[in-house]
């Protein structure tokens, strides 16, 4: 059998923790919110609050509590918290659990699966528990509901209160794009530990050589599209002198020129390609381009730093801020790689492949590192544009 990362003991410590981080993540996220506004559907695009809330303790029941724990349910609701049951706008109509209710569901789910930790073995032979993947799976999923309910916060009429560190420094000029070399690279991973099935297998991809942009497209450079005729990007107002500001978490703010532009869809991306001369990069390229890079701005904000602002995370290929600040759309469709298996469950990428989902790449500024990494694949409709999505462009 083969031995884990960790040992046991030392193994177990780092996924409590991580379930920890992920749960103190949350309830700091909602702690502002008055239970009434946990209660309403701000946006059809998006479920309530609270349906939130209880849904990552639903999920974590049946995966920790349930199936590997093999214990009876602790609610019997799970029509209402299967996110296949309902669709979100039909969600605030259900009986869902009040916000206390919801908050001790959580903690007595939280309760029960760490003891189930405690007692479980990380067996090497069951794909499910070796390295603790299901545990991992589980922060993995709240930390990515968090950024869910980012999404929700920001099209809530209210101010959220937030408080985030400095702006840094204006960035150096540097060359505006980057030539990639052609050939055949390795795309995808073989991790079984943390990255979920539609990022496997690692597989040889041949991409021909091409230029991508340094850095992600700015609000001004967006701007100048707008101001021939393009689309602006949601959450953006014209103001009576003529300038343009945007609305963040309830608070109106002039548009920062220098951030990466966001809540674009794939069609306004696309658009704003053609009409600079380019195109989107293909999820090949932007994989390829994004070798070597590191992390950079993610879940530390509540919004993108300026373009240039993470020069230390360069890729081997000299592009910047490939992760976090923004997701960036790319020209391809969702689809499975070579050799792909449904795992633990179908329904987290096989039922969408073919469905006319883009592929996003790189995470967002609200995307937490645990669910970052150059081979993570988020997807989503081209028209949509309350996501944290921004994109880059290139060219042969």
């Amino acid at each position: 059998m083969r031995p884990s990362l960790l040992d046991p003991p030392d193994l177990k410590a780092d996924l409590a923790a991580g379930l920890a981080a992920a749960r103190a993540r949350t309830l700091a996220l909602l702690e502002p919110v008055p239970d009434e506004d946990l209660l309403t559907q701000h946006s059809t695009l998006m479920s309530p609050l609270v349906w939130d809330l209880a849904h990552i303790g639903f999920f974590e029941e049946l995966w920790l509590v349930r199936r590997v724990g093999g214990e009876r349910p602790l609610l019997d609701r799970d029509e209402l918290y299967d996110a296949f049951r309902h669709g979100r706008a039909e969600r605030a109509a259900l009986p869902l659990l009040t916000p206390a209710v919801a908050r001790d569901y959580v903690d007595r789910v939280r309760e029960r699966a760490l003891a189930v930790l405690d007692r479980v073995e990380l067996d090497p032979d069951d794909p499910l528990l070796r390295d603790g993947y299901v545990f991992a799976m589980i922060a993995q999923h709240e930390h990515q509901h968090g950024e869910t309910m980012l999404a929700t916060l920001n099209l809530r009429d209210a101010e959220y209160p937030f408080e985030e560190p400095a702006t840094p420094p204006a960035a150096p000029a540097r060359a505006p794009e980057r030539r990639v070399h052609g050939g055949p690279f390795a795309m995808g991973t073989d991790d079984r530990s943390r990255a979920y099935d539609n990022e496997r297998l690692r597989h040889e991809r041949h991409v021909e050589t091409f230029w991508i942009d340094t850095l992600p497209v700015t609000n001004g450079a967006f701007l100048e599209f707008v101001e021939d005729g393009g689309e602006p990007p949601e959450f953006w107002s014209r103001e009576p002198d003529g300038s343009w500001s945007r609305r963040r978490l309830g608070r109106r703010e002039p548009v920062p020129l220098d951030e990466p532009v966001q809540h674009v869809s794939w069609h306004q991306a696309d658009a704003f390609a053609h009409w600079a001369g380019r195109r989107l990069p293909t999820e090949a390229e932007w994989e390829k381009a994004a070798e070597g890079a590191g992390a950079g701005n993610l879940a530390e904000r509540f919004g993108p730093e300026p373009a240039g602002s993470d020069p230390d995370g360069a890729s081997d290929w000299g592009v910047e801020q490939l992760l976090g600040d923004v997701w960036e759309w790319t020209a391809s469709d969702f689809e499975p790689y070579p050799g792909f298996e449904a795992f633990p469950y179908a329904e987290y990428s096989e039922v969408f492949f073919g469905g006319g989902y883009k592929v996003l790449r790189g995470g967002s500024w609200a995307t937490h590192p645990a669910a970052t990494r150059v081979t993570f694949r988020n997807w989503d409709f081209p028209v949509r544009r309350q996501i944290f999505a921004g994109f880059r462009t290139a060219r042969a």
